[in-house]
């Protein structure tokens, strides 16, 4: 079986366990088939996820100039407290920003590493902890509008990380933690502006990766210096691909990325 396309990252759908798809112009491939496969994955060229040009992938799937210009990669995506649009005041597209910014959202907590906290759409839930390969989460607060959810986030780092080490996670070298007691914890550090749309009453969601064997040592594919690997596959978990022989390869770092991909 052969397949091409360009990367994006993995569509994911919540299971037990959870079911990966990778999603391409003309095709799609359930990736949670590949287990136990030997699977081929070739680079072929670039091509930019705004403009399809193929120009090196400078971020985010963004050649340099998209990256700078378009408001899918400006600063409050990374750093929600950045957000302006409850202000009615334009970054690059007032009206994009709108449409994103001005909707529920969901502080966090996640283990997946440790337990950090994070930011959210609330129709991101439970993506973004797949995404991230946490193994259990909750929410703290859904807020109306992204500048809270991340002053909220600003406020809550003074007190927990909100980093994850991927290595940890991949190595599923983890312990569960009570995630309630964090919250509860972390209640009082909420800036007054989030404290009505705290949630008292959610509980914990669990996550289950199909993963057969974790690495010991992961060792990160980079297709820009290896443009051409093989090896069998025995897990997903996050957006990696994990391999016998310890490689695991970053769907999402590697977005605007075209490859050949072969299952034997």
């Amino acid at each position: 079986m052969n397949y091409q396309g360009v990367l994006t990252k993995m569509q994911t759908e919540n299971g037990s366990p959870i079911q990966y798809y990778l999603v391409f112009e003309n095709d799609f491939l359930n990736v949670n088939q590949l287990i136990d496969k030997k699977v081929a994955i070739s680079f072929v060229k670039f091509q930019c996820l705004n403009c399809s040009s193929d120009k090196k992938i400078y971020r985010q799937g963004y050649c340099y100039d998209c990256f700078y210009e378009i408001p899918q990669a400006a600063d409050w995506i990374m750093r929600p407290e950045l957000s302006k649009a409850h202000l009615d005041k334009e970054d690059r597209d007032l009206e994009y920003e709108k449409r994103v910014q001005l909707q529920p959202h969901i502080v966090y907590l996640a283990n997946s590493s440790n337990v950090k906290v994070g930011v959210t759409k609330k129709t991101q839930v439970p993506t973004r902890w797949i995404d991230q390969g946490a193994h259990e989460a909750i929410e703290i607060v859904e807020v109306p509008n992204r500048y809270l959810a991340g002053i909220t986030e600003v406020a809550l780092k003074e007190y927990i990380g909100d980093k994850t080490n991927w290595r940890t996670m991949l190595k599923n070298e983890i312990k569960d933690e009570n995630l309630i007691e964090w919250r509860d914890k972390l209640r009082k550090h909420i800036p007054d502006e989030a404290m009505a749309y705290f949630l008292e009453n959610k509980t914990e969601t669990s996550l289950e990766f199909p993963v057969l064997r974790y690495p010991e040592k992961p060792i990160s594919l980079n297709l820009s210096k290896t443009p051409s690997y093989e090896g069998v596959l025995k897990g997903i978990k996050g957006q990696y691909l994990i391999f016998e022989d310890n490689t695991v390869f970053n769907v999402r770092s590697n977005e605007g990325y075209v490859v050949a991909i072969s299952i034997s």
